[in-house]
């Protein structure tokens, strides 16, 4: 297994863990080769965590007063969702953890991996400076940054992120300041928008200058659809394609049988029912399947 390039994906989470969080553990677990750290206020224990899932325990109260040092300004807010517009600057906020890993990215937990590194090559990483999941716009569930001095402060590029980081709504920058839409109308870019100031607007115009080099590449899948399982580190839709990894976004919510069954199994599908409901039939017929039949990789999978 290649480990070329160190990886780490930080997420901050704030309050219990959820329902599905077992699931994004194992998913951690069937990618040895890269850390995900858990900034939280949470001490409870997790069953079954692999050496690279990482704690870092911190109260919400310990990291805003980490930002207010960082940034050089106070930081104003009270949910924990907020967090979010902060992700393009873990690279200087958690500078120190970092320091060790070659790449850093943000991510979130609502999640389940499939084989990180069979689509993160190390000519990917070799020739990007940036990798963002969606062919659009950047990911909050998954960027990744070149760890450097330049990648770390980029989202210092933007006019607006003083006034952003400021403000006690969540506002986007992370993303695109909700332009999800817009953006992935034919022919349209983020520079028909010049008052646009988010990270994907700072990504593009450094990318447009030739100053970083960024790939927008679609790895996800993310509707309700009982043909998509994790298998044993992949995540497969419909046996003949592979994804990255599936965002949970709403199947988190339109699950029905929210309650994961110990112990989690190697093979699971995301049914509408809950994890493996109704899967008996699809997972018998799995047996008819050659574990070595090539699937296609994700390119264009993202359905918002």
């Amino acid at each position: 297994m290649n480990t070329e390039h160190s990886i780490a994906l930080v997420t901050c989470w704030y309050g219990d863990y959820p329902w599905y969080f077992p699931l994004f553990v194992k998913s951690c677990m069937h990618n040895p080769t890269i850390d995900f750290i858990i900034i939280t206020g949470n001490t409870q224990e997790i069953p079954n965590k692999p050496s690279n899932v990482i704690i870092i325990n911190k109260s919400l109260q310990e990291l805003k007063i980490m930002g207010a040092t960082k940034f050089g300004f106070e930081l104003n807010f009270d949910n924990p969702y907020k967090l979010c517009d902060f992700k393009p600057a873990h690279g200087l906020l958690f500078q120190d953890i970092l320091e060790k890993y070659d790449f850093w990215g943000h991510a979130d937990i609502d999640m389940v991996y499939g084989d990180i590194r069979a689509f993160i090559t190390p000519n990917i990483l070799n020739g990007y400076d940036l990798v963002s999941a969606h062919k659009n716009f950047i990911t909050g569930t998954f960027c990744l940054y070149r760890n450097n001095d330049l990648m770390r402060t980029l989202f210092m590029e933007s006019l607006d992120y003083q006034k952003i980081f400021s403000s006690p709504e969540y506002l986007g920058f992370d993303e695109c300041a909700f332009l999800f839409d817009k953006l992935q109308t034919p022919g349209v870019t983020v520079f028909d928008f010049p008052d646009h100031r988010s990270m994907t607007y700072v990504v593009c115009k450094a990318h447009r200058e030739k100053r970083i080099n960024a790939l927008f590449e679609s790895y996800f899948y993310k509707t309700m659809h009982n043909k998509i399982r994790w298998d044993n580190g992949r995540i497969i839709y419909s046996n003949k394609k592979e994804c990255l990894f599936y965002d949970m976004i709403k199947y988190k919510v339109e699950c029905e049988d929210k309650t994961i069954n110990y112990p989690i199994p190697d093979v699971f599908y995301f049914n509408k029912k809950g994890i493996n409901k109704k899967s008996f039939w699809r997972l018998g017929g799995l047996k008819m399947i050659s574990k070595k039949k090539n699937l296609k990789k994700v390119q264009i999978l993202s359905i918002q």
